[in-house]
């Protein structure tokens, strides 16, 4: 069983994540803000994982610490879930649609992490309370990659709509993340003798 759980407290965040990736999309994310849930819901569901996030923040601030420390958290456990990544496919792609939004994703289990985001907006921030900013989007990918030393590329190819743009992308990379962790293998796929 491929699985991992941490907790992370500061001054700005309480957070709790338990990850299985060997499992079948079952989710439960809360982090007060609705857009992210679903989101992260997304990111479980099309990833093959089951997914347990609870967070609280000082919202109230802002939704950045929220989005970002999940990113961190989410990120470590995921690293630790994956274990030795022997027979791992390690590499993985696809272009995934949510109508007329088109988004590219690649990503790689290379242990060095590094984030490409050419991902544009039309501007508006998601409406529901409290609204989500579009930007926490890349910070929340970036946390992610740093802390689980993944290499990944995400570029829209086109898009009008905020929301579909943005579910896009979690799609791409939760089904990028179910390919590239798929055990295909005996060995580790790397020249190096390590990942």
């Amino acid at each position: 069983m491929r699985t991992a759980s941490a907790r992370r407290d500061t001054k700005e965040t309480q957070i709790a994540i338990e990850l299985e990736l060997d499992g079948d999309g079952t989710t439960n994310c809360t982090t007060g803000l609705p857009f992210f849930d679903h989101m992260l819901d997304q990111l479980g569901r099309h990833g093959g994982f089951d997914l347990t996030i609870e967070a609280t923040g000082d919202l109230e601030i802002d939704s950045h610490h929220t989005v970002e420390d999940t990113g961190i958290l989410l990120g470590s456990v995921f690293k630790e879930a994956l274990g030795d990544k022997v027979g791992v496919r390690r590499f993985a792609s696809n272009a995934i649609p949510l109508d007329e939004a088109l988004v590219e994703t690649s990503l790689d289990l290379s242990g060095r992490p590094f984030l490409h985001y050419d991902v544009d907006f039309p501007g508006e921030k998601i409406l529901g309370d409290p609204p989500f900013d579009p930007q926490l989007c890349e910070e929340f990918w970036r946390a992610f990659v740093m802390s689980s030393g993944i290499t990944l590329h995400l570029t829209s190819v086109r898009g009008r709509n905020t929301h579909h743009i943005i579910e896009a992308s979690f799609k791409g990379v939760a089904r990028a993340l179910r390919d590239a962790v798929a055990v295909t293998g005996g060995g580790l796929p790397s020249t190096k003798g390590t990942l």
